[in-house]
């Protein structure tokens, strides 16, 4: 694999940063994991993709105007200007089609693109989820306006168009940030949401949902999590950060029980949904803060096993940290999607008791510097 691929919009979108082969992207990946965490284990080998190219199955790009004609693509925060992308090599192509056939959509239905300096117009983004192994297609059309006065004709006309369309939804976003997603959504076709397959799992995907955009390596990312655990069916487990109950689910096969907190109710009425609808008996999803959670079950003197730990690219809060020591199960999975931070809350739990057993990157962004990282941790004397 020694793809190198020249983008037209390469210095203008911001989507990439790295314009080399991709061998040297896993290298350079590889050698900012033993820099950052090298003094605390050698890291395994990266774990890469076959085919880093179309991998993003979520797309979002913002619309405007120019010359008289819809373009869509990517603002600039320097300049507030968009950049027009037609096509990106790092997003499914189905994508790609579906935009365009909404720029087309447009003029026969009166419909101006939104203008952020005025505040003026309707369409502002497109945000796009597509299933890997479902198939499923979910449209979110991001408006400036609640006011749509043909929008079960406009949706006829876009699956028409595009007919793996599974779903279509106008999201009314009223933030002056772009692509921001608001929180009124009016589903204008089919159910709302989609299904896609991860791990042997099914997950329900909507607008708002929190979903890895890269499933092919997000299976690679959470089987070596559950690898880690080596769980024997006998553990109690946390999912901290669960979100959608993504990694509980999937290490619930393995353990005797988990529990999947999660702070953001949005995300917890996804994960009982994702429990139900795989007819699991033994993930309990509960609406708290996992360092406060864990500070309450160390208090009344709880047993736990396994704490998988998923946090957001800031890392773990000191709070979370001290609640999770004095839990003190005896392993800690830390996936991390920013191994700066995840450098920094290693250095508190080696100094807390806890001896870093194993590291292995996996590329989650070919093209991009970001590289996720999953650490095994034990408990010295356990």
């Amino acid at each position: 694999m020694d793809q190198k691929f020249r983008c037209p919009v390469y210095k203008k979108c911001g989507g990439c940063q790295l314009d080399v082969t991709y061998p040297q992207q896993l290298s350079f990946k590889q050698r900012t994991v033993a820099t950052l965490l090298g003094q605390y284990r050698k890291a395994e080998p990266i774990i890469g993709m076959d085919d880093p190219f179309h991998y993003r199955c979520k797309v979002s790009t913002a619309f405007g105007y120019s010359h008289g004609h819809a373009i869509s693509g990517v603002w600039q925060s320097s300049s507030g200007k968009l950049t027009p992308v037609e096509n990106c090599a790092l997003e499914d192509e189905r994508a790609g089609a579906i935009v365009a056939a909404i720029k087309e959509l447009l003029p026969g239905f009166k419909l101006r693109t939104y203008d952020e300096r005025s505040g003026k117009g309707f369409l502002r983004f497109v945000m796009i989820r597509i299933g890997k192994q479902s198939g499923e297609i979910l449209v979110a059309l991001g408006t400036g306006s609640g006011i749509f006065p043909e929008k079960k004709n406009f949706a006829a006309a876009l699956v028409k168009k595009c007919p793996d369309i599974t779903t279509i939804v106008q999201n009314i976003s009223t933030d002056r940030l772009n692509l921001l997603l608001g929180r009124e959504e009016t589903v204008l076709y089919g159910k709302g949401y989609i299904t896609d397959r991860l791990c042997g799992y099914d997950f329900r995907i909507s607008a708002r949902s929190f979903f890895q955009i890269n499933p092919v390596q997000t299976e690679k990312l959470y089987a070596t999590a559950v690898e880690f655990a080596d769980l024997k069916g006998k553990e109690t487990v946390i999912d901290a950060y669960c979100g959608v109950g993504t990694i509980g689910i999937i290490a619930s096969a393995k353990a005797k029980k988990v529990i999947a907190a999660e702070v953001n109710i949005d995300a917890v009425k996804n994960a009982r949904e994702n429990v139900r609808l795989n007819g699991i008996d033994n993930v309990e999803v509960i609406k708290a803060d996992a360092g406060e959670f864990m500070a309450a079950l160390a208090e009344e003197g709880e047993k736990i096993d396994v704490v998988f730990t998923d946090p957001p690219r800031a890392g773990c809060s000191r709070q979370f940290l001290a609640s999770l020591v004095k839990l003190a199960p005896a392993k800690v999975v830390y996936v991390s999607c920013n191994p700066e931070t995840q450098a920094r809350d290693l250095q508190y739990l080696t100094r807390s008791g806890y001896k870093v057993m194993r590291i292995r990157p996996v590329d989650m962004f070919p093209f991009t510097r970001h590289v996720e990282t999953v650490v095994l941790m034990i408990l010295d004397g356990v």
